[in-house]
């Protein structure tokens, strides 16, 4: 009998999945599985048991939000041969959920886990951790902690904050990097920076659908430039309203499989909305078809 271990968050989404646990176990005992649910006991324990267990498993399925999902990819990471990873989106946000086409609602979304499609999908380094799709420094991401729902809707409230900025006089910290990737180097001030593996960002459409893969081994990287003065303001700004990332001076936007961060101080970052340290060099690599995830349409 084909085996499956259930990670979940009892308390993703205000507890949502409580309420259906038991429906969400019987529907991967009808499809052939012999289950093991494990509550995640605390921050990190989904790493841990992934890490532990996962290699006893024909497949594992993660339930809660994007962060429940990057802790047990990282366990997951950790092993030789990985198991299929299915996930049920059942936090605050599930922006990630978006790209694997899964339907909504916690049964419909275990039974996709249980049979859905599986299949090959990038993640990320960063440093000595990993991260599933984005990877973030600058202005606002440090709020994103406790409140991801702004750090998810990206460009969005990023436009929103630097107009808000320009009436205060004040458009937030700017950061000296140097940064290092596959087409060449780039130095700078840089307000914000994002390294991708998504097709949006809180719906925001980083680049054209087609020069994007979440497995062609290449991250989506939009950097943006500290404004020198009103009219590189006004050009940031209707770039990110439009949502055309390249269009401006003062936005770098790219692909490349790995890059290397400089900063001239220590420098925060968020991990799939999570803080992620703030070193002075971040090594960046992407992981190319490591985790095989289970699809939906």
């Amino acid at each position: 009998m084909k085996r499956l271990l259930f990670i979940y968050n009892p308390q993703a989404g205000k507890g949502i999945i409580k309420n259906h646990l038991s429906a969400v176990v019987d529907i991967f005992t009808k499809a052939g599985y012999l289950v093991t649910v494990w509550p995640t006991q605390g921050k990190e324990d989904a790493t841990h048991v992934a890490a532990r267990q996962g290699w006893w498993y024909d497949r594992v399925v993660c339930c809660g939000g994007d962060g429940t999902l990057s802790e047990t990819v990282s366990g997951l990471l950790a092993l030789d041969q990985p198991p299929v990873l299915g996930y049920i989106p059942a936090g605050t946000t599930n922006d990630f959920s978006r790209n694997l086409g899964l339907p909504r609602g916690v049964e419909k979304a275990a039974a996709t886990a249980a049979a859905g499609f599986p299949r090959p999908c990038d993640m990320g380094r960063f440093n000595q951790r990993t991260f599933v799709y984005v990877a973030a420094f600058g202005i606002f991401t440090d709020v994103s902690y406790g409140t991801p729902q702004p750090f998810k809707s990206a460009f969005g409230h990023l436009a929103y904050v630097l107009e808000g900025a320009t009436k205060l006089g004040d458009l937030g910290r700017a950061y000296h990097l140097k940064v290092e990737h596959d087409g060449g180097t780039l130095e700078g001030d840089f307000l914000y920076g994002m390294v991708t593996n998504t097709n949006s960002v809180g719906g925001f459409k980083l680049f054209p659908p087609d020069q994007v893969s979440l497995d062609d081994g290449v991250f989506e990287v939009v950097l943006v430039r500290q404004p020198r003065n009103v009219a590189d303001l006004q050009d940031t700004l209707l770039a990110l309203v439009r949502q055309s990332a390249g269009s401006s001076s003062r936005v770098e936007a790219f692909h490349t499989s790995r890059l290397t961060v400089t900063a001239s101080e220590p420098l925060p970052w968020t991990l799939d909305g999570e803080y992620g340290g703030d070193p002075e060099i971040a090594k960046i690599e992407n992981l190319h078809k490591a985790i095989t995830l289970v699809w939906g349409k």
